[in-house]
C-alpha cells in the first residue's frame, strides 16, 4: 500500500504539491500521466525517499520512505527515464547490487537477460540507451520487488522490444504487488495498465480504473465536427477521416478507453473530469 496525505513539496521558486493526496492499492499496475513538469518525476522521488516532503505524510508499505530504511528500500525498485549504469560488466554488477535485495532471483535473471538478448561480459556503459534499460528491467523483474516504478520505460526501446516489456510487467503482477509505469507514450501501456493516474496542475484529475472511466465516458469517431454545445461533450479533435470525440455518459458500455484521447479530455476540461471521477 501507498498513502500520500497533504502533501506539500516545492523547489525554491517553484511549488509543486499543495495538499496532495494519494492511495495506491497492491494488485495494480498503475499508468502514471501528466504533462511535462507537472510533477510526475517529484512524485516518484517522493515515494522513493529520493526527496522528502515539506509537509504531510507518506506511508509506503507501512514505512517512512525518507528515513531511507533498508527494509523498504530492500522492496522498492525504481527504473529511471535515463538509466545510469556504471563501467562494469554485467556479472560484476549483478555480484554487487543483487545482495541488497534478499529476494533477488538469479535463475529469473539470466532467463530474463536471454529474452531480451542483452550482450553479455561487457562494459555495461557500452550498451545502447534500449540495451541499458532492457538490462535494468531485467534486474529490476528479478528483485521481486513489492513496488516496482517505471519511469518512461518503452523509450528507446523497438517495436518487437516493446510488446516483450508488456509481455514481462504483466507477468510480473501479482495479488501483493504495486507496479507504477510513468510515462508519456500511452499507446505502448494502454493494454498494461488497469488504472489510470492523471496528475495536473498540483492535485489529481483521475485514480480510476479502466473499467470505471469506461463506464462513464463513450470515445467515438464521428464523420464531421460535433457541436461544441452538445451534451456531455468533453473533447473533440480532428482525426483521419473526421473528428475524435470524448463524452461523458452513464452506463457507456465496457470498451477499452483511448487513454490518450482521455488524457487530453481531463487536461482540457479538469473541472468537469474532476467531478465524473469523484462518481466512481
Amino acid at each position: 500500500m501507498i498513502e500520500m496525505e497533504d502533501i506539500r513539496f516545492g523547489y525554491r521558486y517553484h511549488p509543486v504539491f499543495d495538499g496532495l493526496d494519494l492511495a495506491l492499492a497492491p494488485g495494480n499496475i498503475y499508468g502514471l500521466l501528466g504533462l511535462n513538469g507537472v510533477g510526475k518525476s517529484t512524485l516518484l522521488g517522493l515515494l522513493g525517499g529520493l526527496l522528502f516532503p515539506q509537509a504531510g505524510r507518506i506511508r509506503v508499505l507501512g514505512l517512512e520512505p525518507c528515513r531511507r530504511s533498508p527494509e523498504l528500500l530492500s522492496r522498492i525498485y525504481m527504473l529511471s527515464e535515463m538509466p545510469h549504469l556504471p563501467a562494469v560488466t554485467d556479472r560484476q554488477y549483478i555480484s554487487r547490487i543483487a545482495p541488497l535485495y534478499p529476494e533477488f532471483d538469479h535463475e529469473y535473471l539470466e532467463r530474463l537477460l536471454g529474452e531480451l538478448d542483452i550482450p553479455r561480459e561487457q562494459d555495461l556503459t557500452s550498451l545502447s540507451l534500449g540495451e541499458q534499460k532492457k538490462f535494468h528491467l531485467a534486474f529490476g523483474l528479478a528483485c521481486r520487488p513489492s513496488i516496482l516504478v517505471l519511469d518512461e520505460p518503452t523509450n528507446g526501446l523497438d517495436i518487437p522490444s516493446k510488446g516483450l516489456f508488456r509481455r514481462l510487467v504483466a507477468e510480473a503482477l501479482t495479488e501483493d504487488r504495486i507496479l507504477i509505469l510513468a510515462t508519456h507514450q500511452v499507446k505502448d501501456v494502454e493494454l498494461l495498465i488497469d488504472r489510470v493516474l492523471i496528475l495536473h496542475d498540483g492535485s489529481f484529475l483521475c485514480n480510476r480504473s479502466l473499467a470505471g472511466v469506461s463506464a462513464s465516458l463513450r470515445f467515438t469517431q464521428e464523420a464531421s465536427r460535433p457541436d461544441p454545445h452538445s451534451a456531455g461533450l468533453l473533447y473533440t479533435e480532428p482525426h483521419l477521416g473526421g473528428h475524435a470525440a470524448v463524452w461523458a455518459e452513464s452506463n457507456a458500455g465496457d470498451g477499452h478507453p483511448d487513454l490518450e484521447l482521455l488524457f487530453k479530455a481531463a487536461i482540457g476540461n479538469p473541472a468537469a473530469f474532476s467531478r465524473l471521477a469523484r462518481q466512481e
